[in-house]
């Protein structure tokens, strides 16, 4: 058996019950946390807070050689951490066939997304969210300033009246100048803000470390909030499309969004 575990977003405590018997139970425990991660502890808090040993696998590990892995799940019950929600990536996935195709049985334990907690937290409606995308650093993506995919997400949500959540790059064991086993980076949304802020008027919502005790939302035009700093990360940003009334008072209120940044509500 092959369970895939989401850990949820914070910290060790935020799995689920489900989850925590599936690691007790487990023979052999994995893990990745370039995809995502768990600002509020570390695998070492991780592995204590279990009581197992975890394997920690960089990206090649998971993606070029998940031989163990899946060699463990042919010899007893072996479960795959991740942050968040353990199918969100599709490296996740791709490891959740490749043991189906041996003939391995997979189970499936969820975990809170940060597409749900920014929703939760922004008080803007889960179902008015259009088609996510990504921010990457300029240099991961070899060019200056935004990809004009992203743009294009972003200005076509809107032109439906739809909400984008924006992702921040996150970069470990490679950096501008290549593989580098030391680089850990993490994008913020003050630095995303500026980015887009280049490309485009519009309204952002700035979400900080979602499921933590100290999560921050603030909601601004993207030239302010490219002005302001969040603290650590992980970062979250979100370009708001139409604003229903009830999100309207929930950005002025949770997010302390200035009167003259907010579009009249439709």
């Amino acid at each position: 058996m092959l369970t895939f575990v989401g850990l949820g977003l914070y910290d060790e405590r935020s799995i689920t019950v489900e989850g925590r018997e599936a690691v007790a139970g487990a023979d052999r425990v994995f893990a990745e946390f370039y995809t995502s991660k768990l600002a509020g502890t570390t695998v070492e808090e991780l592995s204590a807070y279990h009581g197992v040993e975890i394997e920690l696998r960089d990206r090649s590990g998971v993606e070029e050689d998940p031989e163990p892995i899946l060699a463990a799940a042919e010899a007893g019950d072996a479960v795959f951490l991740t942050a968040g929600d353990t199918m969100i990536s599709t490296t996740h996935v791709d490891l959740r066939l490749r043991a189906e195709e041996r003939g391995i049985e997979t189970h499936v334990v969820h975990g809170t997304t940060a597409g749900s907690a920014a929703a939760s937290l922004t008080g803007l409606q889960n179902y008015r969210f259009g088609k996510a995308t990504t921010l990457p650093f300029p240099y991961a993506h070899g060019g200056e300033g935004v990809p004009g995919s992203v743009l294009e997400t972003i200005e076509g949500n809107r032109n439906r009246g739809l909400h984008t959540l924006v992702y921040l790059d996150i970069k470990i064991g490679i950096g501008p100048e290549g593989t580098d086993p030391n680089h850990e980076e993490y994008m913020t949304a003050h630095y995303a803000a500026e980015l887009l802020a280049g490309e485009l008027e519009a309204l952002g919502v700035a979400v900080a470390r979602a499921g933590g005790p100290d999560p921050i939302v603030a909601a601004d035009r993207l030239a302010s909030l490219a002005d302001l700093s969040f603290g650590e990360p992980l970062h979250l940003l979100v370009i708001p499309g139409d604003l229903h009334v009830i999100e309207h008072d929930a950005l002025s209120r949770l997010a302390d969004a200035p009167s003259g940044a907010l579009p009249d509500p439709v």
